[in-house]
């Protein structure tokens, strides 16, 4: 029986490698596989092409991706058009964006099939590899194969690669509201990247509910789907917008997102380069492509939109499960059911007792409240010792998945210490509270985050072992293991993907976890008689990780450390300051703000985590121009003045911000495109960013009442720092890397206007 127990632990380890294993194809060379099959060889040969350099809006590199694309397009015999023009979107970031499309003409007048992905990088030092070189290189190399079929589509597909996505959206908000074709879309695949690994979630973006969609993609049968309700209710709570957003707010057309998290430290940094993008993650995007691309080509794509909601998952050999809302409360009332008669059998077959099942309530309390409190301050722990790590904005440092190993294995220890010390109370007893936790948790999510619902499923598995351990004095642990497998696939990739994706600070959720599945697999933990060598096994475990990440918790040129510096020149007060946003300066800008620095007293440009500047320190004063602006207009109208400026810049700049007091904007044109009434009336101080291509002026058109005092400052910045010959800024080392996020190796100027 000791050998039986010992293999089934063995199997239970295997189950949960075998949970992040199957999740994602293993890349394999095949740069010579036959051409009607896509290649990530060839695909990866697009990627290293569009990161040679960044490749923002304005920057010269974004030129020279446009052109790429183009040539690619061109060469499969493509028509390829570019629609141009300026947006503001609903973020009040005006850019002009130059958006690439071809289509495919299909044998039938139904909607079309839309691949989407976007071609700018992330301002300023982003290469673009993951986010969106990836995307665009896995639509063009689909897309070839596609071709090479030589067969017509029932569809019409149309290829799509947005500009400006980095800046608001503001490529697909030109498309969907401004092109003739938008209207002929009945279906967006979309393609993006919020890191640089990982296996790749599916998300979908509906205005209604999800049952068509999710019955549709599972007829297309992708191999290896990576999909849950659970994220998909999560991700509509999140301001994580992508193109697709903009497809389904304004053109109420349906899509799915396809996106890596992991590696989240490279998102929008200068490590976002065709090196750093994992090569397997590269061949699921294709995985999930090739075959879409087929079944929705001849699909009926007019019939897309539906009421009703599925609640679905991935399993390893099933793919995706799915079954209807309708489901939900059933599913529980027979999982409530069933634990109300397991209880009087176990009371009638006395191996249940009340005062040992309250007993048993004790280690769940203990664990849980344990575990959640040390992953709830686990980032504020790991901050406090390493106060370098807050420069890393993303929230997840380079050890970060050493990080996790450590809280996993901390809860580990806990759970099996805990559980240890009540060895004297049996294990159907023990069982009892944690199946009342899991029905309250499955009655909760039921009530208020119905995509969690499939939760109710692994809680049967635990209603079984529950069952044998009231029936049998010494059930079989394979068996005990086997009612434990649903657990253990669905929720073991739960464990990482939070704190990977939402920062460390998100490490509540993998101790909390591990500990509910933990609670999953107790009908088999509870046959062991080795729970106290288990704990110090972990114990060990924790300390050895932990050690592990102290190790890799420097910096260095393989894990960079962000940082940042400005000059800022005030023209109101006619000063001028080093500044920086780093919360632990390195030698490089140290060395101008040095032992003078201290905290700023106002706060400047926006970023995009509400990132302040930390440290200022005076600097000296450079002939720095500022823009030259004309008043065109100024009048009153009824009861509105109305004011018209026109700020043109004296030397060369990327970025362009607006402040106003607090006062009511009643209607605003900048470049004469409308900012939404929803924007202006839920702004806060933000009036507009201009992302300038070509030095562009910047027309301002504001209506507000007459009787208020305006005030605007302007923000004027250049990324120009390290190169302006005004200067003498030393290269950054190779240990650190531009501080993503926010405006960074710049030159800021600051200039307020009143109009009384």
């Amino acid at each position: 029986m000791k050998f039986s127990r010992t293999l089934a632990l063995i199997l239970l380890i295997f189950a949960v490698y075998w949970s992040f294993k199957s999740l994602m194809p293993s890349y394999k060379p095949n740069k010579e596989v036959s051409l009607q099959f896509f290649s990530t060889d060839r695909a990866l040969t697009h990627v290293e092409q569009l990161s040679k350099e960044p490749h923002a809006v304005g920057f010269p590199g974004h030129k020279r991706a446009k052109s790429y694309i183009i040539s690619e397009l061109k060469k499969m015999g493509l028509e390829t058009i570019t629609q141009e023009g300026y947006t503001a979107g609903d973020w009040g970031n005006l850019s002009r964006a130059t958006n690439i499309l071809a289509r495919i003409e299909g044998s039938e007048n139904g909607k079309a099939l839309l691949l989407l992905s976007h071609y700018d990088s992330s301002p300023h030092s982003s290469y673009g590899a993951s986010d969106a070189g990836s995307g665009v290189a896995t639509i063009l190399e689909g897309i070839r194969a596609f071709l090479n079929e030589n067969k017509v589509p029932k569809n019409d597909i149309i290829i799509l690669i947005t500009d400006a996505e980095e800046l608001g959206l503001n490529g697909a908000d030109l498309f969907v509201n401004k092109h003739p074709w938008a209207k002929d879309v009945g279906l967006a695949l979309n393609f993006e990247a919020r890191g640089s690994g990982g296996p790749s979630y599916m998300l979908i973006e509906t205005n209604r509910g999800n049952g068509s969609l999710i019955k549709e993609f599972k007829k297309a049968n992708p191999k290896y789907p990576v999909a849950n309700s659970l994220a998909y209710s999560i991700y509509k709570m999140l301001p994580n917008d992508t193109d697709l957003t903009v497809f389904r707010e304004d053109g109420d057309i349906e899509g799915f997102n396809f996106a890596f998290i992991d590696d989240h430290f490279d998102y929008h940094t200068a490590l976002d380069n065709y090196e750093r993008l994992d090569r397997n993650t590269l061949a699921h995007q294709g995985s999930y492509l090739m075959p879409l691309l087929t079944y929705f080509s001849d699909a009926d794509l007019n019939n897309l939109k539906s009421l009703n909601d599925e609640v679905y998952y991935n399993l390893p050999f099933y793919n995706m499960v799915s079954y209807p809302f309708e489901w939900i409360w059933p599913m529980f009332g027979v999982a409530v059911l069933a634990f109300v008669l397991l209880l009087f059998s176990g009371f009638k077959k006395k191996k249940l007792n009340t005062k040992d099942i309250f007993k048993g309530f004790v280690p769940v309390l203990i664990t849980l409240i344990v575990n959640g409190l040390v992953g709830y301050f686990c980032w504020s722990i790991i901050t406090w010792w390493y106060p370098s790590f807050k420069d890393m904005l993303h929230g997840f440092t380079y050890n970060g998945h050493t990080y996790i190993a450590v809280y996993v294995m901390f809860s580990l220890f806990v759970c099996f210490y805990t559980y240890h010390k009540f060895r004297k109370t049996s294990t159907p007893n023990l069982l009892v509270a944690p199946l009342f936790i899991w029905l309250l948790i499955c009655g909760l999510v039921a009530q208020y985050l119905k995509g969690a619902s499939f939760f109710i499923v692994p809680l049967f598995g635990l209603l079984a072992g529950l069952l044998v351990t009231i029936h049998q004095e010494k059930p079989n642990p394979f068996l005990m293991v086997f009612l434990a497998l649903p657990a253990v696939l669905i929720y073991s990739p739960f464990i990482k993907m939070f704190p990977v994706g939402l920062g460390l600070k998100m490490m509540v959720a993998t101790t909390l976890f591990t500990t509910l599945l933990f609670f999953l697999v107790l009908p088999f933990f509870g046959q062991l008689k080795s729970k106290g060598r288990l704990a110090y096994l972990f114990l060990f475990l924790f300390f050895a990780f932990g050690i592990s990440s102290h190790i890799q918790s420097d910096f260095n040129e393989e894990r960079p450390k962000p940082s940042s510096l400005l000059y800022v020149y005030n023209a109101d007060t006619d000063s001028t300051l080093w500044a920086t946003y780093d919360n632990v300066l390195i030698d490089w800008n140290g060395q101008f703000l040095g032992d003078d620095k201290r905290k700023p007293n106002t706060e400047t440009i926006s970023s995009k985590y509400r990132t302040n500047l930390n440290y200022v320190a005076d600097a000296p004063k450079k002939d720095i121009p500022l823009p030259y602006i004309d008043t065109v207009m100024d009048t009153i109208i009824g009861e509105n003045r109305v004011i018209e400026l026109c700020v043109t810049p004296k030397r060369n700049v990327n970025r362009l911000e607006v402040f106003t007091n607090p006062i009511g904007i009643t209607s605003a044109k900048v470049n004469r495109i409308a900012l939404s009434s929803y924007f202006l009336e839920h702004r806060k101080s933000r009036l507009i960013t201009h992302y300038i291509t070509n030095n562009d002026f910047t027309e301002l058109q504001l209506e507000f009442p007459k009787d208020s005092i305006l005030e605007l400052t302007l923000y004027e910045a250049s990324n120009d720092l390290l190169a302006h010959p005004d200067f003498s800024i030393p290269e950054r080392p190779k240990s650190s890397i531009p501080m993503p996020f926010v405006l960074n190796d710049a030159i800021l100027t600051i200039k307020t206007l009143r109009f009384d």
